[in-house]
């Protein structure tokens, strides 16, 4: 068996004229005996990083605990995290310094969170995630992997000011760049497995006979988590084909339903469900080793509800404070259901069984927005969350305050955790030396 697999095996198929390929998760057989570190070399899994981005901050006094230190409590705004309390650390206070420029709204704060700093003209250094991608993910098929939730492409991602990472609004967009690679058209520049087909197909019916030898040659308790693995990467392929189907006529509708992809847009419950099978697919990737970062941008400024133009940004602007409440009670909803977007988003992550434990074990996600509170474009006490410890990297369930010091100390902070060799991170005013000793 050692011979047939290793764990960088890769099962390959061809079909219409593309390669298949189908990465393999850390099977027992790769692990150690308690499962917890590489059989080959002793060493533990790699650790895994990653990002989520949303813009529009959160309600002033409604997310930040009111004790500092361990044993916080989450505060209203947070509660659908609080399956996650004892992974998360919440970091407040913070703020985003402009030193003298204007702040080009719902941009300058998301330049500083992604690179430490404000760009002059495109001149700009990579961000956040590429700096960790040059150390952790190397060796790996994918560089980073992007993905967007609000229907475009945007990104806070980027090799540098000219050089945005490539980011994919489409889960089938997605299903077809993890499994079709591999194949040259000598008469093409560019080719693209139709997703379509890939996903009708099944990458796995297009590896049915290297799939069967390899489960013939496992032991029980590796078949039995290879099965569970394929069936979950096909309830994906389903949903996505499913998508992908014209749907049958209805006498009672004025409007026949169109063919196309799955709809990749500004309304929540699109976001939502995109969300998940985004969760699935980046899930199997990392499981497999294709990838070690991996960046998510909600783009809430165009979020609406089903049925209604009125956008989440406009209401951050338009809707009065209700005075019974005390706050805007239209965008507390708004950033309510994100919140559990990104717990459902965890929650697939944290099911993700590996080894003796799950693929958010060996992950750290930072969660950063652009203003603190979006009805004024404030940069002061910002909301900064991290969820998981890279692999035992960070330690967690802890509040942290550090008022008026620059947000770029948890950058630095996580930069030092994968083990990039900086001891300063930022420019001008958000420049620091400093990480955060209590969760080091």
């Amino acid at each position: 068996m050692t011979n047939l697999l290793s764990r960088r095996s890769v099962l390959r198929g061809a079909f219409q004229g593309a390669v298949v390929s189908l990465g393999l998760p850390f099977l027992d057989c790769f692990l150690d005996s308690n499962g917890t570190a590489l059989a080959s070399n002793g060493g533990p899994l790699p650790p895994i990083f990653g990002t989520w981005f949303q813009h529009l901050g959160l309600e002033p006094g409604m997310w930040q605990p009111t004790t500092v230190g361990p044993n916080y409590q989450n505060n209203s705004q947070l509660k659908v995290l609080e399956p996650f309390r004892a992974r998360t650390n919440i970091y407040s206070g913070m703020k985003y310094f402009l030193d003298g420029r204007p702040s080009e709204s719902h941009v300058t704060g998301a330049q500083i969170a992604a690179t430490g700093g404000i760009p002059n003209g495109t001149i700009s250094g990579p961000s956040i995630d590429s700096v960790i991608s040059g150390v952790i993910g190397k060796n790996t098929r994918f560089r980073s992997l992007e993905v967007s939730l609000s229907g475009s492409k945007a990104t806070v991602s980027q090799r540098s000011g000219t050089a945005p990472n490539p980011s994919e609004s489409s889960p089938t967009a997605l299903y077809a760049r993890i499994f079709g690679s591999g194949f040259t058209d000598p008469n093409a520049v560019e080719f693209t497995p139709d997703p379509i087909n890939l996903a009708r197909q099944s990458a796995l019916s297009a590896v049915t006979d290297q799939r069967q030898a390899v489960m013939r040659a496992l032991g029980s308790a590796d078949r039995a988590r290879l099965d569970e693995y394929f069936s979950a990467l096909r309830e994906i392929e389903q949903q996505i084909a499913l998508n992908l189907e014209k749907p049958a006529p209805l006498e009672a509708c004025t409007v026949p339903g169109t063919a196309g992809e799955t709809v990749s847009g500004t309304v929540l419950e699109d976001v939502s469900a995109n969300s998940k099978l985004f969760a699935g697919l980046l899930a199997h990737a990392i499981a497999c080793d294709q990838s070690r970062v991996f960046n998510v941008m909600v783009g809430s400024l165009g979020l609406r509800k089903s049925g209604s133009s009125y956008t989440w940004h406009t209401a951050t602007h338009e809707e009065p404070i209700d005075e019974a409440l005390g706050y805007q009670k239209e965008v507390f909803e708004f950033t309510r259901y994100t919140n559990q977007v990104f717990a459902d988003f965890l929650t697939t992550l944290a099911t993700a069984r590996e080894g003796a434990g799950t693929l958010l074990d060996r992950m750290l996600i930072l969660w950063q927005t652009e203003h603190s509170y979006a009805r004024i474009h404030g940069l002061d006490d910002l909301p900064i969350l991290t969820v998981g410890n890279a692999g035992g990297r960070i330690k967690t369930g802890i509040h942290v305050r550090a008022s008026g010091e620059p947000a770029a100390r948890v950058g630095l902070t996580v930069q030092q955790a994968f083990g990039v060799p900086v001891q300063a991170w930022g420019e001008l005013s958000n420049m620091t030396n400093k990480t955060i000793t209590e969760v080091i």
